[in-house]
């Protein structure tokens, strides 16, 4: 059993019934009413969830953050998924995964999760160390998409990198130094995109391991875009070309 932690907020804890997720209590603020309430509560009663209600006030003692609009549920730590369970994919289908180099901010790695998942990706890699976990704060974030995307945690993002190279995987890199634009590569078949960390991008080693360097036009002084901004516009063009639209 891993360390608790709170999902906070109607969608994401809505989210996280729906998923099954294993919730040891479920705090409701007393008066509080709608209809994402009312499912919530009754999926609480239909798993056997122990449910309180609290005032407000006891509420905001209990939650990380100050829009917990009256809801939180206390969990185990998140489970993440095997990584060679992600890497062998659909029979039968091409996939998409999506690495991020050691992001720094739980709240881009929810954005992040929030849009891969939207976009059809299979699973997200991320590193055990010196990076963003799927905390509660990248729970909130991702408003749901954490409960059903697969995560998985590993110790080199660079050799499990290779380890899809040699499996068929295409990698591609996001680089504001990279010689293609992203619109023309081809994301069609077995995919993977990579999307560095705030400030200093992907590091050395990834790059190295990346089949191809790409970048989106920039226009202005600015250096770069938010990386869960630059994450959103590649994932969709993944998308995009995957759906054939």
């Amino acid at each position: 059993m891993g360390e608790k932690q709170t999902i906070e907020g109607r969608r994401p804890v809505l989210e996280a019934l729906r998923a099954g997720t294993e919730i040891s209590r479920l705090v409701l603020q007393k008066g509080a009413h709608g209809n994402t309430l009312e499912e919530i509560l009754a999926l609480a009663r239909q798993s056997a969830v122990p449910t309180e209600f609290k005032d407000r006030l006891a509420l905001d003692r209990l939650a990380t953050t100050a829009n917990h609009q009256g809801v939180l549920a206390e969990t185990v730590s998140f489970r993440y998924t095997p990584f060679h369970q992600l890497l062998s994919g659909k029979d039968g289908e091409s996939a998409f995964l999506l690495f991020l180099d050691h992001l720094q901010d739980p709240h881009n790695l929810g954005a992040l999760l929030r849009t891969a998942y939207a976009a059809g990706c299979q699973g997200v890699v991320i590193p055990e160390r010196r990076a963003a976990q799927v905390t509660s704060a990248a729970v909130r974030t991702a408003c749901g998409a954490a409960e059903h995307l697969p995560v998985a945690r590993v110790v080199n993002v660079s050799r499990c990198l290779e380890e899809c190279k040699e499996a068929g995987w295409w990698v591609y890199g996001a680089d504001m130094a990279g010689k293609m634009l992203y619109t023309a590569a081809d994301y069609r078949g077995n995919t993977v995109l990579v999307i560095g960390g705030e400030g200093k991008g992907l590091s050395r080693l990834v790059k190295e391991k990346c089949d191809q360097l790409v970048s989106l036009p920039m226009k202005g002084k600015l250096a770069s875009l938010n990386a869960s901004v630059a994450g959103a516009l590649l994932i969709y063009e993944v998308f995009r070309q995957r759906e054939g639209f």
